[in-house]
Formats: structure tokens, sequence, C-alpha cells
């Protein structure tokens, strides 16, 4: 049975005085707080953005200032710099500061390393803006919390009936399974490079595997990270100080797009595994030429979207990409008033 982050509901309703429409809305940067003048994800730079989480899609540089979590914060420095935003502004779970009025709060998205819900109070309105989040438990980052809201703003990257995500542990034994099954072949495996690639090492590690565990060179800096904040991942070590040997019986991490380049020929017959949700549907699959899928997403699933929607109580749902259009129909026959924003600028990330 899959394990859930329950959460915990964060206060109550405030009473209804004023049309959120009237100041959240989208803008050709992206998702826009009239009152507060700041952008929430801006796709390009902007003079004031709070950011959900380090992915590169929400997660940009050259902004003026930048509003987001401690982590979120070292994140962009490790992948864009010091330099990435003329300021930073951390500020943790829970504590709420006044932009212009409005009263701005964080909580977990469970999604990844430091990944947050926004919480936007004005003028007797309460909206959450979820980033992109999961349900699921992950030893990696704080577990998603439910927010009641007037007006919720959800993601919808597997948002279609299809996508039900199993129990990561689950997986995680599957390839514990295959390395002791094949002792002559390298497993390697396709991680994202940021909150997937640590998830799995923590996954195996919890599940009983000890052995080191090889990163391409793309994955160090931020494993690095993760275990300077205190999340330990175990023996890690450079796939670069093999100087060219095979490594059979071994675990080695690479981003997906190294999977099928002249890098992964270096190792002995390697067994070519990925961990993303998109590892449920076999044209993906056969595709990148996947030997070991592994359902593992950092994304809620269609169940738990749909149950996430309700569960806020909002008398509004706004989708801001991904299958939109499967989610809007589905609430709407809950009786749910959901709509598209169609924000540009996301993308079907490996997940």
């Amino acid at each position: 049975m899959q394990k859930k982050a329950t959460g915990k509901n964060v206060g109550a309703i405030s009473p209804v005085l004023t049309s959120p429409e009237a100041w959240l809305h989208p803008s050709p940067n992206g998702l826009y707080c009239a009152p507060g003048k700041f952008h929430i994800d801006p796709h390009s730079p902007v003079e004031r953005a709070i950011i959900t989480h380090g992915h590169s899609d929400h997660a940009r540089s050259g902004h003026g200032a930048v509003l987001a979590t401690p982590e979120t914060i070292e994140i962009m420095k490790v992948r864009y710099g010091a330099n990435a935003a003329r300021r930073f502004e951390p500020q943790p779970y829970g504590v709420t500061t006044n932009i212009g009025g409005v009263a701005v709060r964080l909580v977990p998205a469970g999604h990844i390393l430091g990944s947050a819900q926004v919480i936007l109070e004005w003028q007797g309105r309460r909206i959450v803006v979820s980033g992109d989040y999961k349900r699921e438990t992950d030893p990696t980052c704080a577990p998603f919390e439910l927010v009641h809201c007037d007006v919720f703003v959800t993601e919808a990257t597997f948002a279609l009936p299809v996508f039900r995500h199993g129990p990561a542990d689950r997986e995680a034994r599957k390839l514990i399974a295959s390395l002791g099954c094949q002792p002559d072949r390298t497993h390697l495996l396709g991680v994202y490079g940021l909150g997937k690639a640590q998830r799995m090492i923590a996954l195996l590690r919890a599940e009983g595997y000890d052995a080191p565990i090889y990163l391409h060179g793309a994955l160090v800096a931020l494993c690095e990270l993760y275990e300077r904040i205190g999340i330990e991942l175990g023996d890690l070590r450079p796939a670069s100080e093999a100087k060219g040997k095979p490594l059979p019986g071994t675990l080695v991490l690479a981003p997906p797009s190294a999977l099928a380049d002249r890098w992964s020929q270096r190792f002995a017959d390697p067994v070519t595994a990925f961990a993303s949700g998109w590892m449920q549907v076999r044209g993906r699959v056969r595709q990148r030429g996947v030997e070991l899928p592994l359902v593992v997403s950092d994304h809620a699933d269609w169940p738990d979207l749909v149950d996430t929607c309700l569960a806020t109580g909002a008398s509004e749902i706004w989708v801001t990409h991904g299958r939109d259009d499967a989610l809007v129909h589905e609430l709407g026959k809950r009786g749910q008033h959901a709509r598209a924003l169609a924000l540009i600028g996301f993308e079907d990330e490996d997940d």
C-alpha cells in the first residue's frame, strides 16, 4: 500500500471580500500578484520573484529580489552562481512576510528539497499556489501540508487517469534485486539531477543498499549540497574515479541525457534503468531503450491531484501547467469550478 504524507490542515478560510482575479492573474512574465508587485515562478527576469522550488522551469536567474526557502536559495546558488539574483530573501516554512499589504507564507510542497507552496492572503481572500507537489512520503524533503483556501492553484503534470504511481520503495527494491541477479553488469540509472537523484539514493539506503554509488559529474554538486544540509546519502563517488574501468556489479547514476551517449559506453554491458513517473508509459520506455523502468515520480498522480484539489475546500481551482484539460473536466464533474491558466514556460521534465 502506498504511503502518503498526510500533512496538516493550516488555518481557516477568511471572509470573502475581494475577487481573486483582481489581484492574482497571468501576465507576460507569469503569475503576477498586483498589490504585492511580485511574480511567482516567472519565466523571465523580473524585479521581484517568489520561487516555489529549484527546478529550472520554476527557478531562473536574473531577477532583482528572490524570496524562497533557504534550501531553494542554496540550490539556485549551486545551479546559477551566487549572483543568480541581486538580492536573496530566505524565508523558512511557516514565517509570514508582508509584501505590499499581501501576507506571504511558505509551507512544504513535498516535491523536492526546499519546495514550497505559496500562501497569499489579501483583503479576506486566501490563495494557495502549489508549485509542483507530491503526496507520497520522501525522505529527502518535508511532506506536503494541506491548506484550506479560497483558490487553489495546482499543477497537472500527471493529470490523466492512467497515472497511478505505486510506492517508491517497491521500485528501489526492484533495482536492488536486479543488481543482485546481474553481478557482471553495470546498472546505469537515469535520474533528474535535482530531487530524483537524491531521493533514489535515500530510498536505496533505506532498503539496506550500502555499497558505493557512482555519480556522473553533473550530479555531484547537488548531492554534496543535500549532504551539507543534513541529508545523508552514504558512500558516493564520482564516476570519473573509475578512470575507464567498466565497474561491473555497481550502480551508476547519470542524467537521462547521458544514458545513450558515448559516456555510457565505458561501463560493463550496462543495464539501462530510468526512474520517472513517465516510465508508466510503455511508449516512452521503448523510445528511450530502457531495460529496467522504475516508476518513481516527484509529482502527484491522478488520484492525489483530484483528492488534493477537493480537500483544500477551495471554491475555485486554477491549473497552471500540464494536462489541464483532463483535470478541469474531472473537477467540473465533481461540482468544482476549475479553469486552466495556460501559463507558458513550464516543461515536462524527466521527473
